[in-house]
């Protein structure tokens, strides 16, 4: 899905490790919630609170998931999936544009 319909924008920003990743919060018709941000390039964690299903739209990265030992490199697009109550790592290599979804359980 390329856009959002009917959604409200919440205007604050969410920011994190000193502006290098920031994202808006953006509620859906249904309810649901979902992040868009741009990430700089650095090396980051991110805890969770419930699953997430994150959508890189375009960059160069690494991400480390939960329970493994491999990082997965992404150049371009992807989607990967994080288990609430966890933690990843991400190194950004470049200017990176994603979507978070938060699925409803």
């Amino acid at each position: 899905m390329s856009q959002f319909n009917n959604a409200t924008i919440e205007k604050a920003a969410n920011v994190y490790y000193g502006g290098q990743v920031t994202s808006r919060t953006v509620i859906l018709q249904d309810g649901t919630k979902v992040t868009l941000g741009i990430m700089l390039p650095g090396v980051y964690e991110f805890g969770t609170d419930g699953p997430e299903i994150m959508e890189i739209l375009s960059g160069d990265l690494k991400v480390l998931l939960p329970g493994t030992k491999v990082w997965q490199e992404i150049k371009g697009a992807a989607t990967f999936n994080v288990p609430g109550n966890s933690k990843f790592a991400l190194e950004v290599f470049e200017v990176t544009d994603y979507c978070c979804s938060y699925p409803v359980l």
